[in-house]
C-alpha cells in the first residue's frame, strides 16, 4: 500500500527490497572463516579489543540501549570496543551514524562505523542480532567469537525464511551470553548451544522514585511500541478499551511509539520518550502496563525502580524470571484478565504499596556494573573455548 500511495504522489520508491543479510550465503557455502590464534592468551589479558556487530536502529529501540550500556561497562573495566553496523535496509546516512547512535542511546568512546571498511581485526567479534551472526562468521583477523543473545528471535517471524536462518544462528558453534537464565536455558535445551547468562542492569541514578513528582491514582501508562510484534500492543489495547469502557474517566497514556496509535478510547499519545521523560512518566503513573511474549525486557525492570507497580503477562519467561507471585503483577494473555489485573491494582492502594515496596527491593541489586561484569565472564569464555590454536 505504501509503494501504491508512493506512485499517486509522484515518488516511485524503486525496487523492493527483498533478499538476505550481508555473507549469509557465503557463511552457508563456506563456512566460518578460520580463527585467528591467541584466544587462551587474550582470554586472561586485562584489555580486550571487541568488536561489537549491531543491525539498523531506531530511537527508543531497547536492545540498542542495552547494547550502549553494555559497552559504557566494558569501556569502564578497561577493554577497547569498536561498534560497527551492519545495514542491509540502507536506513543509515553515514554522515549522521555515530551522532544517532549517542544521542539516542548515550555517550560511548567506540568508534561507531557503518559497515566494515577499515577492519582490522579484533580479540573477539560480538554479534548481537541474528542478522549479524553472518557477517562475524566471515570476518578475518579474530580469535574469538561471541553472540550476545537478547531475545529468541525466531519467535520475531511467522513461517518465512527469516525464521529458519534466525533459528540456524544458534546452531553454528558461537558461544551464546543470553539476557536471562530463562533464555540461556531455552539455547542450551533447544540448539545443543554453549551459553552463559547475564541479568538486565537498572541505571537506578534515573530510575528511581522521584520526591518531587506526585504518583497519581487514576493513570495507567501502556508501553505501545507497535512496531515491536513481541510487545503485544493489539492485545493490551483491547484490555485497555474494555478498562475505558468500566472506567470512563480513568486517564490512560501510551508511549513508545513514534506516530500516534488509532484507539476506539481516550488516551494520552505521549510517543517516544527520553529517558528523563521516562523516569518522570514512571513515577507518575498508577500503573504500568508491558507486556513481554518473549525474553523480559528492560521496561518492566525499569518501572519496577521507579516504584511503579507492573502488569504484565505470565508468559514462560516472564514467571521463570520473576515467578507467579513477584514484584509483578502476571496475567492471562487475555484481554480481560489483563484489564481485571489493572483494575485490581487501581481498587487497591494499600496493595499496589506492597508492589512497589517488593520491586523496588527486587531490582535493587541490578545494575549494568553486574550486567556488565556478567557478559565480560561469558566473553572470556568464548576466548577459553575457541577452537583452533591457542
Amino acid at each position: 500500500m505504501s509503494r501504491v500511495l508512493a506512485r499517486l504522489r509522484g515518488r516511485d520508491p524503486g525496487p523492493l527490497r527483498v533478499g538476505a543479510p550481508s555473507d549469509l550465503l557465503a557463511a552457508l557455502r563456506d563456512g566460518a572463516v578460520p580463527l585467528a590464534p591467541g584466544a587462551r592468551a587474550s582470554a586472561e589479558a586485562s584489555q580486550l579489543r571487541i568488536a561489537v556487530m549491531i543491525p539498523p536502529f531506531r530511537r527508543g529501540s531497547g536492545g540498542h540501549g542495552a547494547i550502549a550500556h553494555l559497552i559504557r561497562g566494558l569501556e569502564a573495566r578497561g577493554h577497547q570496543c569498536e561498534v560497527r553496523v551492519l545495514d542491509d535496509e540502507g536506513r543509515h546516512e553515514p554522515a549522521q551514524l555515530a551522532a544517532d547512535f549517542r544521542a539516542w542511546f548515550g555517550p560511548v568512546q567506540a568508534d561507531v562505523r557503518l559497515g566494515l571498511g577499515g577492519w582490522d581485526g579484533a580479540d573477539i567479534a560480538v554479534a548481537t542480532g541474528w542478522q549479524t551472526v553472518p557477517c562475524i562468521l566471515r570476518l578475518a583477523g579474530v580469535k574469538a567469537r561471541a553472540y550476545l543473545v537478547q531475545d529468541h528471535e525466531p519467535e520475531f517471524y511467522p513461517t518465512s525464511a527469516e525464521r529458519e536462518w534466525a533459528a540456524w544462528t544458534y546452531r553454528q558453534g558461537l558461544h551464546h551470553v543470553a539476557s536471562s537464565g530463562w533464555l540461556a536455558q531455552l539455547i542450551r535445551d533447544r540448539y545443543d548451544g554453549a551459553a552463559s547468562a547475564f541479568s538486565y542492569g537498572v541505571d537506578h541514578e534515573l530510575y528511581r522514585p522521584l520526591a518531587d513528582v506526585a504518583r497519581r491514582d487514576d493513570s495507567v501508562l501502556f508501553y505501545a511500541r507497535a512496531v515491536t510484534g513481541r510487545r503485544a500492543v493489539p492485545l493490551g489495547l483491547l484490555a485497555l478499551e474494555e478498562l475505558a469502557r468500566r472506567r470512563p474517566a480513568l486517564d490512560i497514556a501510551l508511549y513508545g511509539e513514534a506516530r500516534p496509535i488509532a484507539v476506539p478510547f481516550r488516551a494520552r499519545q505521549l510517543g517516544v520518550l527520553s529517558d528523563a521523560q521516562l523516569a518522570i512518566a514512571y513515577a507518575e503513573a498508577t500503573v504500568g502496563v508491558v507486556l513481554s511474549l518473549t525474553n523480559p525486557s528492560l521496561v518492566p525492570l525499569d518501572m519496577l525502580a521507579c516504584g511503579l507497580p507492573v502488569v504484565d503477562v505470565a508468559s514462560e519467561s516472564m514467571v521463570t524470571e520473576f515467578g507467579l507471585d513477584g514484584p509483578a503483577t502476571l496475567a492471562a494473555p487475555h484481554p480481560l484478565a489483563l484489564c481485571d489485573a489493572i483494575e485490581a491494582q487501581l481498587d487497591n492502594p494499600a496493595e499496589r504499596l506492597q508492589r512497589a515496596a517488593r520491586g523496588l527491593a527486587a531490582v535493587r541489586a541490578r545494575t549494568f556494573t553486574a550486567a556488565t561484569e556478567q557478559v565480560e565472564l561469558g566473553l572470556r569464555e568464548a576466548l577459553r573455548s575457541a577452537p583452533g590454536p591457542a
